[in-house]
């Protein structure tokens, strides 16, 4: 055993790790190096190598205690430690120095504001005919104050357009509260006549829909079918209500309300990686709504809000979360929360800033640069084989 086995063994394990993220489909759920998220100094590393990237060499710092029992010379054991050591220091250094300078600069005030409201609805409450305008006062009733102009983020798959247009338009009972300039967040499924969508909508305060955006990345029998067509004739069909599979969108667009943009992002598709720089538009934050009722009691909220602040150090983008049952907050891009609400709590937040976007070296190049710490350990790897094989000759 010698030094090459860690590389080539963190080397498998990453590769595993990021096809498990990318193939059919994808699910990088809780990736090893998702275990540092309370070290946000040494997240920052984040916004230059990304999330792959990042999982690579955590895999390989934790296996490096293991050379303490290779055959090796003492110092070579030494050297390989002091020089991870220093490294694992200057990380650490790095991401202090870089907080800070994210820090003390110059917040951006936003305007309108923005009130994100977590209403801890039941999930069961989505499931039973109840008029669509009680849910709707709920929703404001926990938003309030709402005296000046607001952009109010509700949570995913809230209604449908159907429910909507049963109002026939008379949303007197809620827009009377609501200044002229307030917009409208809400979680929708909208219905093109050919096709549905789990939607992001914007609507101004008489809930005339004035922008949208359809999902993307779809959950697999959580919002369609796999092989629809024939696995419906066996009685089967998508977990979440109704009968018909959601249809994903391919277009990743910005949605722009006076002087603030975003990039809307709906439920898990915060956790994918490198997808977020496909649209080169610039924008302000990026801003997730979600539902994460379907995990019960379990950790999977908490698992889930993270993936939030490994997004904001790699795209240098604060990002707003919006859950019902899960975890709402305003994660700055160094990855620090400056505001939340926990699974158990309902309420709103009021955010009036934003931290200026830093542009970074990974919402540039994206995973490429995964592929470059690949052929880099694999040359490493060859290098040293190369090396041990010469030793052996010299010393026959």
């Amino acid at each position: 055993m010698n030094f090459r086995s860690v590389l080539i063994f963190s080397l498998i394990i990453s590769i595993i790790e990021y096809l498990r993220g990318t193939i059919f489909g994808g699910f990088p759920w809780n990736l090893i190096s998702f275990s540092l998220i309370e070290f946000t100094s040494t997240l920052q590393l984040l916004n230059l190598i990304g999330t792959y990237s990042f999982n690579l060499l955590t895999i390989t710092f934790y296996c490096l205690p293991v050379i303490i029992f290779f055959k090796i010379s003492n110092v070579t054991k030494f050297s390989i430690i002091f020089t991870s050591t220093v490294f694992l220091f200057a990380n650490s250094y790095y991401g202090d120095i870089r907080i800070k300078k994210i820090e003390q600069a110059d917040k951006k005030q936003i305007s309108p504001a923005i009130k994100l409201v977590s209403p801890r609805f039941k999930i069961e409450r989505f499931f039973i005919k109840e008029p669509i305008e009680s849910k709707l006062i709920d929703l404001f009733d926990i938003g309030y104050p709402l005296n000046k102009d607001y952009l109010l983020v509700f949570p995913e798959g809230i209604t449908n357009m159907g429910e909507l247009n049963k109002f026939e338009n008379d949303f007197s009972k809620i827009s009377d509260q609501l200044t002229n300039n307030t917009k409208i967040i809400l979680g929708i499924t909208l219905d093109d006549g050919e096709k549905i969508y789990n939607s992001l909508a914007l609507f101004n305060k008489k809930f005339i829909l004035e922008d949208y955006y359809n999902k993307n990345k779809l959950v697999p029998f959580g919002e369609f079918l796999p092989f629809e067509k024939f696995l419906s004739n066996f009685g089967l069909k998508k977990i979440t209500q109704g009968y018909r599979s959601f249809s994903s969108s391919n277009l990743r667009k910005v949605i722009n309300v006076n002087s603030i943009s975003f990039l809307p992002l709906i439920c898990y598709e915060i956790i994918f990686s490198g997808k977020l720089n496909v649209n080169k538009s610039d924008y302000d934050f990026i801003l997730n709504i979600s539902e994460d009722g379907w995990f019960g009691d379990s950790i999977g909220p908490i698992q889930h809000f993270s993936h939030s602040i490994f997004r904001s150090i790699e795209e240098g983008k604060d990002t707003l979360r919006v859950a019902n049952n899960g975890i709402t907050a305003h994660v700055t891009l160094t990855g620090k929360v400056n505001k939340k609400l926990n699974t158990t709590e309902k309420g709103s937040i009021e955010i009036n800033s934003i931290s200026t976007p830093f542009p970074t070296l990974f919402n540039i190049y994206g995973n490429k640069i995964f592929f470059f710490f690949v052929f880099f350990y694999i040359t490493l790897i060859f290098f040293l084989k190369k090396k041990y094989e010469k030793k052996l000759f010299i010393h026959k």
